[in-house]
């Protein structure tokens, strides 16, 4: 195995021809063991520096060439002299030296002074075979002897090499700095055209923003004038509509003249659609109330099976006088559902109003379906059908589809859509032309507070009948059930043991920070329990509140619904801030 340290040649400087002969010796050396001939030069030159001190000093110096084989090979130099007796301590010349190779290193003992300098070989260099390092010993030891001519001759040769080099650099250091120059006008060119095209993109800009700001503000002008437009003609209408359906009541009073069946079925005609009137006057009301953002859901326990009855009941007489039947199946009816009655119960009639209309013969059918995520109300005809290029177009205010000699305003499908939106669900129709539609609505379904796995729950409440009901509701409900007189105590208890919901009592607020809701995690919902409405007086609603229930309203299934909506609005804001 080849050692990792190998001596090459030793040579000694013993007069001024002796730091020539380094010289030469360790441009050969390092050829030999496959340096450039840049760094051989380098490294000649950095021996002649470093030797004609040490020779200086001490008049004979022991050089020896070493190559290292280790994890990082390299060509090893190595100085070394004993200093005259009685001559000063000095330092050698290295500052040179280690401009050009890669490490100088000075040992300086008692009695000898040895200066070690280092060339890395190039990375890909492989380490030697013994046969290959005996070839270059033997290589190296016929050096023969230089004269102090010859080597000036040799380092003129390298000087002049050099030279030309450092021309031909900076021959072509000009033509790049031309070419810079050349890129730079380029540049600048391309930098002021760019500019000018901006600048007049920047005014195409503003002048289109000027634009859009002048249409948004005509938009909100015009859907202002056609919600006062629509508020108007509905409190016009309703006074001649009121009068017709009193008329129609007195006319049919028993009390009143007698008359003849013909003249009775007339005048129910004529009450049933003053009826129709005024429900059309209130959609239209409420509409402008919606587009306005001032329409909103007054959410309530809804007894289901109560609802569909008297739908049943109101538009029978609408499908026996076409000749249809009318069925509501509430097998799977769920019997309570946390929503808006009136707002539900219209969408109900205007579907099923809808479905009558334009079914000529057949069936229809309202069916409820309850699953664990929604309940879906189902109005399915045996009518005309829609055509796919119109089936999302019914939804447009005043469309009708082309072909429909039926009448109506074009309004009923998007305002139910609309109060749809409102509570939470959504509006779906499927149609195929000559087999009828299906119109269904899908809305979030009520979960007992059993189902909602409340865990820890915090009640915070100055009375303590207040927290008795509020523990009566939800004791069945929670793991555990924690009370709070005061603010303080629910600081307290909040410390100790972080709930995963508060009902807290508005009252206890006041202004600014609320303290037990200043500790609480990320995670806990809060609701808030109030005796006013929040959205007109904001400042008594506390910013960590996530939903409000009002006391006036407080029973299993409107605290199961703030629960629910105090859940998903933590977990979206949550998630906003994750998003941050």
């Amino acid at each position: 195995m080849t050692p990792v340290i190998v001596d090459l040649l030793r040579v000694e400087i013993a007069d001024e021809e002796g730091v020539f002969a380094v010289r030469r010796a360790g441009r050969r050396v390092a050829g030999a063991v496959g340096l450039d001939p840049q760094d051989q030069v380098r490294v000649a030159t950095a021996l002649s520096e470093v030797g004609r001190d040490l020779f200086a000093h001490a008049g004979r110096v022991l050089v020896v060439f070493l190559l290292d084989q280790g994890t990082r090979p390299g060509l090893l130099v190595e100085l070394s002299l004993r200093p005259r007796p009685g001559a000063d301590r000095f330092t050698p010349g290295t500052a040179a030296a280690a401009r050009l190779v890669d490490r100088v290193e000075q040992e300086d003992g008692a009695d000898r002074l040895l200066v070690r300098i280092r060339k890395d070989l190039p990375a890909a260099s492989a380490p030697a075979s013994e046969a290959a390092v005996t070839d270059l010993r033997e290589q190296l030891v016929r050096l023969a002897p230089v004269s102090v001519l010859d080597e000036l001759r040799t380092q003129n040769a390298e000087l002049v090499q050099a030279l030309e080099k450092v021309r031909s650099q900076r021959e072509e250091l000009r033509a790049l700095n031309a070419e810079l120059e050349e890129t730079n006008r380029g540049v600048m060119a391309l930098y002021n055209e760019l500019s000018e095209e901006l600048e007049k993109t920047n005014r195409g800009v503003v002048a289109l923003y000027a634009e859009l700001e002048e249409k948004s503000d005509q938009l909100r002008e015009a859907g202002e004038a056609k919600n006062r437009f629509w508020a108007t003609v509905s409190h016009e209408l309703r006074t001649p509509v009121n009068g017709i359906i009193g008329l129609a009541r007195l006319l049919l009073d028993p009390a009143a003249d007698p008359l003849t069946e013909e003249q009775r079925h007339q005048i129910s005609l004529i009450a049933d659609t003053s009826d129709t009137l005024v429900a059309l006057v209130d959609e239209l009301l409420d509409m402008a109330k919606a587009e306005r953002g001032k329409l909103e859901p007054q959410p309530a326990p809804v007894r289901v099976p109560g609802v569909l009855a008297r739908l049943r009941e109101l538009l029978a007489p609408m499908a026996e006088e076409a000749a249809l039947t009318l069925t509501v199946d509430d097998r799977l009816a769920p019997p309570v559902l946390v929503t808006d009655e009136v707002m539900l119960t219209r969408i109900l009639r205007n579907l099923l109003a809808n479905a009558l209309t334009f079914t000529a013969e057949g069936e229809v059918r309202l069916t409820v379906d309850a699953a664990p995520a929604h309940v879906e109300f189902s109005v399915t005809d045996t009518g005309i059908g829609i055509a796919p290029q119109d089936q999302e177009r019914v939804f447009e205010e005043f469309y009708q589809v082309p072909g429909n000699r039926r009448g109506g305003t074009g309004l009923g499908l998007p305002y139910a859509r609309k109060l749809a939106r409102l509570l939470g669900g959504e509006l779906r129709l499927e149609s195929t032309p000559g087999r009828g539609t299906t119109v269904t609505l899908r809305l979030p379904p009520h979960r007992p507070l059993r189902e909602l796995a409340l865990g820890h729950v915090l009640i915070v409440d100055g009375e303590e009948a207040a927290r008795r009901v509020l523990r009566g509701l939800v004791e069945d409900a929670a793991a555990r059930v924690g009370e709070a007189a005061d603010v303080r105590s629910a600081s307290a208890a909040v410390a100790s043991a972080p709930p995963d919901l508060v009902l807290l009592d508005a009252r206890l607020c006041g202004a600014g920070d609320v303290p037990p809701l200043d500790g609480l995690p990320d995670g806990t919902a809060v609701v808030l329990l109030t005796s006013i409405d929040t959205a007109n007086v904001p400042e008594a609603r506390p910013e960590r509140a996530d939903a409000e229930l009002g006391k006036d309203r407080l029973g299993p299934e409107m605290l199961a619904d703030a629960v629910l909506r105090a859940r998903a609005r933590r977990a979206r804001v949550r998630e906003d801030a994750d998003d941050r």
